[in-house]
């Protein structure tokens, strides 16, 4: 009986100049920019809403969120829309590199000595591939509850508001 190599599948995508990944099981699709709705007073972060075939999105600005440079924007950059929790939510990343199966043995802790600006409760670990290192990111740890709580409670808002529109 051969032992089952473990792997992981993720999905990689830049930032500035550090690449990144996350589980693909979170992620439900990549999209390429279009028009963000920008909501009042919300946190710096936020972008805004997008409506993407009918379902109110709300939209971060992932650069922003973990602190690190973004490139400006253009015809890479891209929306990932994320499932955390019960909760979809867009993340708005330079650009999407590729899919790829990393094995469990490639994955180590986050090692204090990784040179990134991202603050370590981000990192769920480090991936290691023949010439190049990729962050991998805890999505659940990039928003709190609370976080998440108020991006419902904003889209919920712009929803009322269509709604309200659209009976009138």
């Amino acid at each position: 009986m051969g032992q089952e190599k473990k792997e992981t599948q993720l999905v990689v995508f830049r930032i500035g100049d550090e690449e990144f990944g996350v589980e693909i099981v979170q992620v439900r699709e990549i999209v390429r920019l279009f028009e963000i709705t920008r909501m009042p007073k919300a946190p710096v972060y936020i972008e805004g809403v997008v409506n993407l075939r009918g379902q109110i999105i709300a939209v971060i600005d992932l650069a922003k969120r973990l602190g690190v440079s973004a490139k400006p924007r253009g015809q890479n950059s891209r929306i990932m829309i994320v499932e955390m929790g019960q909760n979809t939510i867009g993340m708005i990343v330079d650009s999407v590199v590729e899919v790829l199966r990393l094995p469990q043995e490639n994955i180590d802790h986050v090692p204090e000595l990784i040179e990134t600006g991202v603050p370590e409760h981000y990192i769920r670990g480090v991936g290691k591939l023949k010439d190049r290192l990729l962050v991998l990111l805890d999505l659940n740890a990039v928003l709190t509850y609370e976080e998440v709580k108020n991006l419902e409670g904003h889209v919920e808002g712009v929803e009322n508001i269509q709604n309200k529109e659209r009976g009138s």
